[in-house]
């Protein structure tokens, strides 16, 4: 269905009124609030359907609306409201379908039906002005007296903020987000500048915020709109990766998006340099005539991550080793005796630097041998009883970690003890992490803001190896550490080039350095010979859909034993179109969950047993950018969905659920730092602007067991030729080489 109002053809347009109660709502977008719904209205047989915008529906809901009829083609009679009233339900059963809705947390169909039978007609006053008495319901409690008390207030106090915003010409769905955030000072808040909207709540940005403050009678010349303007420009900047942007071209950007004059801008730069919240710096000064001098406009977060990154390494350059030296010749020797392993040319130079270096750089392709590397500095290290502590930036690649050495590994957020409630990381200077070596893998995922934060709880005296792919796609947030630390060629790297004699029989380890070489992999062994790398050549996007499903439900399993769900994970270069994140999901789920008990929030379905995964950082539930799950419980009666992570339930309100989005298919930049059994990637001309090297490159390494890529032979030649990769504007490098 459509999420706008269609057009009707039209038999009746006189305007007309109509009352009558909610039986269900069969559709409604909480994002354009457009409704279909099915009425009860006296005087007409059956039910009536009224189609317009409503402001969070629900059943039992009584209605005074005023429209025209209309006759749409294919469904019919339909009512559609142009504006309306609510009024409270004037039958017993009427009250008791509008508490059972879910509307009020803590009162389902079932406790609906119990307080309606004890006090009929007065329930909703007894909710209003007596809530005590609801005690005298079998079911209640004190304790969920609370509740109620809280959500039927909240429930006012959220529809308070709702008229406001209708008022204004935004969408309700924001109006839980904005009471969850600002309570009773909500309205004083939106009204006195709701350029804070767009900093405060995910979901809500500049152009949403923009919007509200226009209809308050913010000019477009407004000091705060230009400032806030700003802000936003550089967030979306540091989205694409950049930790600072040149000051003319931003100047120019801000211009363009604002629609203001150039003074405005220079005058709101100014105000925001003042009051700390952005940094100007001076880059490639040579002279005061250079032409090379450039200005760097920073989010202060950024300019303080980076600048903190290189003093944080100079510190550690100058401070000695606290932990006392050691024969590496003989460590190797005894570490490969006790492995019974023969480690390669490369792998002893690496096992050897981590020994006689206090900052090192392990990178290298898969196959190359990172993992036996680990797995010795960490035998020989242990043995030498000198602390050591793993970590990684996922949970998954920190579980790959522990599982690989047989020595804990954890997440970098929770190695650093990140807590909501005490505002932070926990390890810091003041309280830096006991040990006298900290290994990190997928360092190549870690991005400025994460990394300055680690270096920050490392003694200066403690080593530091960061081991990873530099090959791979870059950190999802703003930088690119890694390549800048090897660039600056500021401390010791081993690159890892061999590929090992078991990895070269995986066609998937094979093809993947070939593609990271600019070789376009050939697809020319026979049937008889089984493989891990499938390329099934498919030009037309709705062709490449058909195969994909297929594969996904039922030739996988059937030829490899892999689960559909658990084993196969879909992975994609864009997330519109055909064969974008967004249709894959919906296609997938309706194969792999076909479930009727499902909940539409933020524009999509979310049933029991979805995979789903989490796209922002929420410290607050301890679940990061990039976690999957499974959805294990929707309680309609709480408004509450819970979500198992790696074993771990975590209970999401209805309100915070556009930060969880369907995850059968994932983009490759959401797969970093994650392996799969199987990968399955479409890859066509349609998404030209993201055919790239170290993009298929990074999504062929997702693969542990089978790779099977459903698309182009153009489209797979383009991308491995296309070395190119999009800009981003870091000055770490040219700051470790200067310190």
């Amino acid at each position: 269905m459509n999420s706008k109002t269609p057009e009707y053809r039209t038999n009746r347009v006189e305007r007309s009124t109509i009352q009558g109660q909610i039986e269900r709502v069969t559709f409604y977008n909480d994002e354009t609030e457009f409704t279909i719904a099915r009425m009860k209205v006296p005087g007409y047989r059956e039910l009536v359907t009224v189609v317009g915008s409503m402001m969070a529906p629900v059943p039992g809901q009584v209605l005074k609306a005023t429209g025209s009829w209309t006759n749409h083609p294919k469904f019919g009679e339909q009512f559609s409201i142009v504006q309306y009233t609510t009024l409270v339900p004037a039958t017993v059963a009427g009250i008791e379908k509008y508490l059972g809705s879910g509307l009020i947390k803590g009162i389902g169909p079932v406790l609906a039906k119990r307080i309606v039978q004890k006090f009929g007609m007065t329930s909703l006053d007894v909710i209003e002005e007596s809530d005590e008495k609801l005690t005298e319901v079998e079911g209640i409690g004190s304790k969920r007296v609370d509740i109620i008390r809280k959500a039927w207030s909240d429930q006012k106090n959220i529809r308070e903020v709702m008229l406001f915003l209708q008022g204004n010409g935004v969408s309700s769905a924001y109006a839980a987000k904005i009471f969850k955030q600002y309570r009773s000072q909500s309205i004083d808040v939106v009204k006195e500048n709701p350029y804070r909207l767009a900093m405060d709540i995910f979901g809500i940005g500049f152009v949403t915020a923009d919007k509200i403050a226009a209809n308050l009678g913010f000019g477009k010349d407004s000091s705060l709109r230009a400032e806030a303007g700003i802000i936003y420009v550089l967030n979306q900047l540091a989205n694409e990766g950049n930790v600072y942007y040149p000051h003319t071209t931003l100047s120019e950007k801000c211009c363009e998006i604002l629609e203001v004059d150039p003074e405005i801008v220079r005058k709101a730069m100014e105000a925001l340099s003042s009051q700390k919240r952005i940094v100007i710096d001076n880059l490639h000064i040579h002279d005061s005539s250079s032409s090379d001098s450039m200005s760097a406009v920073y989010l202060s977060t950024f300019y303080h991550c980076e600048t903190g990154i290189a003093e944080k390494f100079n510190a550690l350059h100058l401070t000695p080793f606290s932990r006392r030296k050691f024969d590496s010749d003989k460590a190797l020797t005894w570490v490969q005796s006790q492995l019974s392993i023969s480690l390669a040319e490369s792998q002893i130079e690496a096992v050897k630097s981590a020994i006689e270096n206090k900052l090192l750089v392990i990178t290298g392709g898969p196959g190359t041998g990172k993992t036996t590397i680990i797995n010795s500095v960490v035998k020989i290290f242990n043995t030498a009883r000198i602390s050591i502590l793993l970590s990684a930036p996922t949970g998954r690649a920190a579980k790959r970690m522990t599982e690989s050495t047989g020595h804990e590994a954890k997440t970098i957020h929770r190695l650093l003890e990140f807590s909501f409630q005490k505002g932070g990381f926990q390890k810091n200077e003041e309280h830096p992490l006991n040990c006298d070596l900290l290994v990190i893998d997928e360092a190549s995922m870690i991005d400025t803001v994460l990394m300055y934060h680690l270096l920050k709880a490392i003694r200066s005296d403690a080593s530091l190896i960061l081991v990873g792919d530099v090959n791979q796609l870059p950190s999802v947030g703003p930088g690119n550490v890694l390549k800048d630390i090897i660039a600056s060629e500021s401390i010791p790297v081993v690159r890892l080039n061999e590929i090992f004699r078991q990895a070269k029989e995986s066609a998937i380890i094979v093809n993947a350095h070939l593609i990271n070489k600019g070789v376009v992999p050939t697809f020319d062994r026979t049937a008889s010979e089984p493989t891990d790398f499938y390329f099934i050549e498919k030009d037309e996007p709705e062709e490449a859909l058909k195969t994909l499903l297929e594969l996904v439900t039922g030739r996988i399993e059937k030829a490899f034993g892999l689960n559909p769900v658990e084993d196969v994970q879909v992975i994609t270069p864009m997330n519109r179109g055909t064969l974008g994140v967004g249709n894959l999901n919906v296609e997938l789920q309706k194969v792999l969950n076909p479930r009727d008990d499902a909940i539409f929030r933020g524009g999509k379905n979310l049933r029991l047993k979805d995979k789903v995964m989490q796209i922002v950082n929420n410290y607050d539930k301890d679940i990061y950018n990039g976690d999957i799950g499974t959805i294990s419980r929707i309680d309609t009666e709480a408004q509450e969905v819970t979500i198992v992570f790696d074993g771990r339930q975590v209970i999401y309100d209805y309100s915070d659920l556009d930060e969880i989005v369907l995850a059968y298919a994932v983009s490759i930049h959401k797969s970093q730092g994650s392996e799969y059994p199987c990968v399955v990637i479409p890859l066509l001309t349609q998404h030209y602007m993201m055919l790239q090297r170290n993009l298929l490159y990074t999504a062929v390494t997702r693969g542990k067991k089978l790779v099977i890529i459903v698309g182009s032979k153009k489209a797979l030649a383009i991308a491995v030729k296309n070395e190119k990769t999009q800009k981003r504007y870091t000055d770490l490098a040219r700051r470790l080489r200067r310190n």
